[in-house]
């Protein structure tokens, strides 16, 4: 019999129900085993509890944990939840705040005069098992507003009352009750806490101010983990082992390439080796930039506030810039973005349509503000170089200059031995200039010059720049982290504010397309992936020192200083150590160091001219004649073969 609800799943099939029916009969009435394995399910699109009723035709999909990113988002919410139950119950008068899913995990946020301790972690990890073994029942309430408010007030829950009072007047109240336990949320959670399984584990605490605002309290974050099984887990844990050991900060002390200082908070002081490896970076894409037909400027650091007001960044991004008034009052702005600089620059002089496109390229430092808790290392700075360029074309270049800077993208990237890496596709945020009808136009050309290559994308929606969409390039390193670097903006509004123009075919000023460009991101940052990536020991056309010439005895040190001297010819940065050392202590420490040559010479290589090379982590040495040795080597840093 047919009847009067109709329900499409994802393989074409349609059942059919006579009366209003939950996502979880659909599944029992599927079978046995997806009811047993169902989580949660999508319906129209939309995540929701299995609980939820489907009222009129629906198209649905049951998540089940063969849908990761659905079931990780589940698990780790509702892991947030039997987290807080277990904190209440172990430690009665602790409130309850806000408690997320993260990517990796989840925190909570308590507020609790007492700190917790590291010891208190095991305890509550310990209750959060138990819990998990009392399969309590995720189950839904719609509150009446001030019935909510009134209950965590009884409760001495203020933020949590607070929370309610703020929440748009139209908002419905949904509370989540597991056991007698009960948290405001607006779901969906798994079915019930069995389902979120014992692959969790809690990391770390932190402090963290209410609401994120350094004028409220502070409250005590626990951090968690929590994955779909075991071998994910663990899988984890020994990525953040290897994460550990591969610390750029770490390294970058072991290797003498930088470190920072309290009165320069997120800024890098640059050591020598370090400022080598960072102008290679940048000799490195000059050279790409110049074959690729971009030329080079320089913009100002410090410009006046009207710029940045006629450029949109006052209005949007006004919290992010260091400012300053000088004696005569006009107030100042350190450049956050390099795009308005670039504009001038375009602006002088005529443009012809038959100069276009004119790919304009900026080693420009940036200073953004950043709070002091998000920064780490050279990673998460507030001053820092980007590889910018500006692209100015016509709309109908635009798609072409757009695949060539993906090409060129990921073919740099290859150079620096990453071979994996996503482009996300980033639209239009909440927070904008200019009107919808360009925006469409923008976000079908961009996607459009990706689908025209064949390249796969997926959406990061509403994360587009405040002046047009973007593209997202995320590279895979050696241990699986995703790192989010290149980027890809198509703009018409920044050069419409500040009045860039080129000459069409008709004589008529027309406003060109403007194409916002990063290879790397920040030198900074990519610095750091690449010391992470390659766990110190970078290639030798990379490596800042490439070779340490160490004697055994203090008889052989003019042959050393011979042969110190020959590598430095041949452009292969060279140190000698002759101290009154042991020869094992001298290449112990070289190795810590991460230089990727020792070149090892007693008496024997002396009478032969000859010189013992060690390679970083190897064992064996290898015996080459000078002259042999010094060609292995410049063979061997040359670099990339897209720079010869």
């Amino acid at each position: 019999m047919d009847g009067n609800i109709s329900v499409s799943l994802p393989d074409g099939s349609v059942l059919s129900y006579d009366k209003p029916v939950s996502a979880a009969e659909v599944a029992a009435s599927i079978g046995p085993g997806l009811a047993k394995a169902a989580l949660a399910a999508r319906i129209n699109g939309t995540l929701v509890d299995l609980s939820t009723m489907i009222e009129g035709d629906a198209e649905l999909a049951l998540i089940t944990k063969k849908d990761e990113d659905d079931a990780l988002e589940l698990i780790r919410h509702d892991a947030a939840h039997v987290m807080a139950q277990a904190v209440q119950e172990l430690f009665p008068g602790t409130q309850v705040t806000i408690g997320p899913s993260i990517e990796n995990g989840f925190y909570y946020d308590f507020a609790r005069e007492i700190p917790f301790t590291p010891e208190d972690l095991v305890v509550i990890e310990k209750r959060m098992a138990e819990i998990v073994d009392r399969d309590l029942p995720f189950e839904r309430e719609v509150w009446d507003r001030d019935d909510a408010v009134k209950l965590y007030e009884e409760k001495g829950e203020k933020y949590k009352a607070e929370l309610i009072r703020d929440l748009p007047a139209d908002e419905i109240v949904s509370m989540y009750r597991q056991g007698d336990w009960i948290d405001l949320c607006r779901g969906p959670h798994l079915p019930s806490t069995k389902k979120v399984g014992k692959a969790f584990k809690l990391m770390k605490l932190a402090g963290a101010y209410w609401r994120g605002d350094s004028r409220n309290e502070m409250l005590q974050r626990i951090y968690g983990t929590a994955w779909t099984d075991d071998k994910q887990l663990k899988a984890y844990l020994r990525m953040l082992e290897e994460a550990e050991k591969r610390d750029h900060r770490r390294l970058g002390r072991e290797m003498n390439l930088f470190h920072f200082q309290e009165e320069a908070p997120g800024a890098v002081f640059w050591h020598p080796k370090g400022w080598t490896l960072f102008r290679r970076l940048i000799n490195y894409m000059r050279t790409r930039q110049d074959r690729a037909g971009y030329v080079e400027i320089n913009t100002p650091a410090v410009m006046d506030r009207s710029l940045w007001e006629r450029s949109g960044h006052w209005d949007t991004f006004r919290q992010n810039m260091f400012t300053t008034q000088t004696v005569d009052e006009r107030v100042f702005a350190l450049k956050p973005m390099n795009c308005p600089g670039g504009i001038q620059v375009f602006k002088q002089g005529i443009t012809s349509y038959k100069d276009l496109p004119r790919r304009i390229a900026e080693f420009g430092k940036v200073n953004r503000y950043e709070p002091s808790g998000s920064l780490h290392g050279i990673m998460r700075v507030r001053e820092f170089t980007q590889d910018d360029a500006h692209i100015f074309c016509t709309m109908e270049q635009m798609q072409q200059e757009s695949r060539d800077v993906v090409e060129l993208i990921l073919d740099i990237y290859k150079d620096f031995g990453f071979e994996d890496v996503r482009i996300k596709f980033a639209d239009r945020p909440e927070k904008r200039i200019g009107s919808d009808e360009d925006w469409d136009q923008l976000e079908t050309a961009l996607k459009g010059a990706l689908e025209q290559m064949g390249y796969e994308y997926s959406y990061n929606p509403g994360e587009g720049s405040f002046y047009g969409p973007k593209l997202e390039f995320v590279l895979r390193d050696a241990i699986g982290r995703d790192w989010q670097c290149g980027t890809l903006q198509v703009d018409m509004n920044m050069p419409r504010r500040l009045e860039a123009t080129y000459v069409d075919t008709d004589g008529n000023k027309q406003y060109p397309v403007m194409l916002h460009r990063a290879l790397f991101g920040s030198l900074e940052r990519f610095a750091g992936i690449l010391i992470e990536h390659y766990a110190g020991r970078l290639p030798l056309w990379l490596a800042p020192q490439k070779a340490v010439v160490a004697t055994i005895t203090s008889d052989v040190d003019d042959y050393g200083r011979e042969v110190a001297a020959a590598f430095n010819a041949a452009g292969i940065a060279c140190e000698t150590d002759f101290r009154n050392e042991k020869i094992n202590y001298k290449v112990r420490e070289h190795s810590v160091a991460k230089i990727p040559v020792i070149a090892v010479l007693g008496a024997r290589e002396a009478e032969n001219r000859t010189v013992a090379l060690r390679r970083l982590g190897g064992k064996e040495q290898e015996i080459l004649a000078l002259e042999d040795a010094v060609a292995r080597l410049v063979e061997e840093a040359a670099g990339p073969r897209s720079t010869r």
